[in-house]
């Protein structure tokens, strides 16, 4: 079988930057649409990061608190969305809040009592992956919390929020809407990958069987506690990468820190990608 045309050594050796690799590539008619994709997606996401640290800089310059929450189902992106957030932020400055099921102590407790010691302190940034909103799908679709139980947590946590929010907490909260297949995608790449085997749990295997039942609650969650003064963020995630960047310009967009208007790249979010919540929306999920 003949060969297509290819790169040889010798155009390595000459090579010298990426726009060099473009062009000997298209001399030779090598298809390279997923290496300018992955380039474009690397160069974007370094001008967001920039951006990014020098958001983290105004917020503990002028004493802010920022909590920025993400939830959605198992596989849709939260833990590799916030690692791109944080990859280059000062860590004296800003937290991941990922905690654990609740020991018998915090059971008996407020519901939010153990949230609250995580929230920001000022002139810092916590990201939130997963938070108070266990209660409002994963714990009543999997029976980790009662009827009665589930209902006061829908009534307390607008009331919990708006506190927050009179008190100048700046929450920012993402729902990473994912497809059923896009999950089930991912879930077997998962299995495959040694990598990331231990992300898969019991829990995420019967997040396909009981699809429906997690839609019901997701849209439960929305309509009680969407508000004007902590509004859902939703967010399509069947592209990893363009949701990435696009959770980053929707953060970056809003606030007006120092330097913004120095930044060279778009800071407003794809309205296709990231829209707040709305009732007659059509999501992924």
């Amino acid at each position: 079988m003949e060969e297509g045309p290819r790169l040889t050594i010798s155009d390595f050796q000459s090579i010298t930057s990426n726009d060099e690799l473009r062009a000997v590539a298209k001399k030779k008619g090598i298809p390279i649409e997923k290496v300018d994709a992955k380039i474009s997606y690397e160069n974007e996401l370094k001008l967001l990061q920039i951006e990014l640290v020098k958001l983290q800089q105004w917020i503990a310059k002028n004493n802010k608190r920022v909590a920025v929450i993400f939830e959605g189902r198992d596989a849709a992106g939260k833990g590799g969305s916030i690692r791109r957030f944080t990859e280059h932020l000062n860590p004296r400055a800003m937290r991941l809040v990922a905690l654990n099921k609740p020991t018998e102590v915090e059971k008996g407790q407020w519901y939010f009592q153990r949230y609250i010691k995580e929230l920001p302190n000022p002139g810092e940034i916590v990201f939130f992956d997963r938070s108070w909103y266990n209660r409002a799908v994963v714990e009543p679709v999997m029976g980790f919390c009662s009827e009665s139980q589930y209902k006061k947590f829908l009534v307390q946590v607008p009331e919990f929020e708006h506190m927050l929010y009179e008190d100048g907490v700046i929450i920012i909260k993402f729902w990473l809407s994912i497809s059923k297949s896009e999950q089930l995608r991912r879930f077997n790449a998962r299995n495959q990958n040694p990598l990331k085997r231990w992300k898969f749990s019991p829990v995420d295997k019967r997040g396909q069987e009981l699809w429906d039942k997690y839609t019901f609650y997701k849209d439960e969650m929305f309509s009680k506690t969407h508000t004007t003064y902590s509004p859902w963020v939703v967010v399509k995630t069947n592209d990893k990468k363009e949701a990435r960047v696009e959770c980053m310009r929707y953060v970056l967009s809003q606030f007006d820190y120092d330097g913004k208007d120095e930044a060279k790249t778009i800071l407003n979010p794809d309205p296709n990608v990231v829209m707040r919540y709305y009732r007659s929306g059509i999501h992924l999920d």
